[in-house]
């Protein structure tokens, strides 16, 4: 941490956040107008299992706080939490979640939830993508000569990249759901026609993956 603190100039900087208290992922991302992402950094931090909760929790905390501290993100995009199979993991990636989520809030940094489908779309072009798509699109976007490793790592970077696309109310990139039809038959205007020929492909597969999950559910 602390390598490439340099903001790239006119671009919003974007702390994507995985949690869990085992691994917690940090990716952070500078994201242009032009919906450009620049790769800044990425890490995880780590808990043992045998560890108390309390020292768990605090780890993640502090850890969290120097990511914030360190890059002085405009926001953080961090995964929504949905229940899973697993209890004894959704309520530790609650745990996780929370302290990010204070220490983000203390600092006067906004915090966002994105689902896993939705980035995983916003990455992919497929909500269903599995974590090995997931690290290879990462680093296709960000240009990086390996794939973001764990998959921890790479999920909080998809996460900071899907927040960056869909604009996200940080001034910078671009709201995804604007290039999307609202209703079965419809034609986008000609600026959103424009807008949606200004897409890089990944962009567009998810505009395209996200119109067609709308159109299903009426």
């Amino acid at each position: 941490m602390g390598e490439h603190e340099a903001r790239v100039p006119g671009a919003a900087r974007i702390l994507g956040v995985d949690p869990g208290l085992t691994r917690c992922g940090f990716g952070v991302v500078d994201m242009t107008a032009n919906r450009k992402a620049y790769f800044v950094d990425v890490g995880v931090a780590g808990t043992a299992a045998a560890q108390p909760l309390d020292t768990r929790v605090h780890t993640i905390f502090e850890a969290a706080g120097q990511w914030l501290d360190a890059y002085k993100p405009n926001a953080l995009a961090i995964e929504r939490i949905f229940a899973q199979e697993q209890v004894n993991t959704v309520i530790g990636t609650a745990h996780a979640s929370g302290v990010v989520i204070a220490a983000a809030a203390s600092r006067g940094i906004p915090v966002f939830f994105h689902t896993p489908s939705e980035v995983k779309a916003a990455v992919t072009g497929s909500g269903r993508a599995d974590k090995p798509s997931v690290q290879r699109m990462v680093a296709r976007i960000l240009g990086l000569e390996t794939l973001p490793k764990p998959a921890d790592a790479a999920d909080a970077l998809a996460l900071a990249i899907c927040h960056g696309w869909r604009g996200g109310g940080i001034g910078s990139g671009i709201n995804m759901a604007a290039t999307t039809q609202t209703h079965q038959g419809s034609r986008p205007s000609a600026a959103r026609a424009r807008r949606i020929q200004n897409l890089t492909p990944a962009q567009r597969a998810w505009a395209d993956a996200e119109a067609k999950a709308r159109r299903a559910g009426q």
